[in-house]
């Protein structure tokens, strides 16, 4: 009886979580439109825009971006021909990996990202805000 209620209360979490994450998802979209971006796109050009650690001077790897943006790498890879044909990121050989593709944000991206960047985090900020307390 305790482990069939605690299953309840772990799917009852987990699909809180989904709904939360469905929400905001589609405010972000909704919101995003009106500057020629998704929630997906947002998300590319914040952790481009955010940079890097190491010497590859913001550019990252295809499959770096897949593993932080959570998009298959095909999806993905649609997403980032969307973003170059808009002149928001640009594409090329990795230098190390001649084989890898690598992305950058340009300063079209960086300006269009520091424009919505506020819209974002007050989204962010309102429907994480709603969720119930636990």
């Amino acid at each position: 009886m305790a482990a069939e209620k605690t299953e309840r209360l772990l799917v009852a979490e987990w699909r809180e979580l989904l709904a939360v994450h469905a929400r905001t998802t589609c405010e972000l979209d909704r919101e995003l439109h009106a500057y020629g971006l998704g929630a997906s796109d947002f998300e590319v050009l914040d952790v481009l825009a955010e940079g890097r650690a190491d010497d590859r001077g913001g550019a990252f790897r295809v499959q770096e971006l897949a593993a932080r943006i959570h998009l298959s790498q095909s999806a993905l890879s649609r997403l980032i021909g969307r973003l170059e044909k808009d002149g928001l990121v640009t594409r090329g050989m990795c230098s190390e990996d001649r084989r890898g593709v690598s992305v950058s944000i340009t300063e079209s991206g960086r300006s269009r990202h520091a424009e919505v960047l506020p819209l974002q985090r007050a989204v962010l900020a309102r429907t994480l805000a709603e969720r119930p307390a636990r």
